[in-house]
């Protein structure tokens, strides 16, 4: 078994919900850190859905900031992580480990 820590996802946000990142097929992949960015002046919300369920639903995040949450998510194979923000001046950046 090989564990590979990586970046899964590091994009600005659409404003609707798109997908982040899929977990491969034949892996198993654990989501440890998200930071999520706004670059604009002025407060914002956004949502990340793991596999279709709200983790975080409509959450603000001030004009400027940064806003970091460390988690330990596992996600099977074929699993997705999608998100989308109130303006593309938000960004996520999402890391983890993939395990084969």
């Amino acid at each position: 078994m090989a564990n590979t820590a990586k970046v899964l996802a590091r994009t600005a946000a659409a404003t609707s919900n798109a997908t982040l990142y899929s977990v491969p097929s034949a892996t198993t992949a654990v989501i440890t850190n998200i930071l999520v960015t706004n670059t604009s002046g002025s407060s914002q919300t956004f949502t990340i859905n793991f596999d279709g369920v709200a983790a975080f639903s409509g959450a603000t995040i001030a004009a400027n900031s940064t806003a970091m949450f460390d988690l330990k998510q596992v996600l099977a194979a074929t699993k997705i992580v999608s998100g989308s923000a109130s303006a593309v001046s938000v960004n996520f950046h999402i890391s983890g480990m993939e395990i084969v």
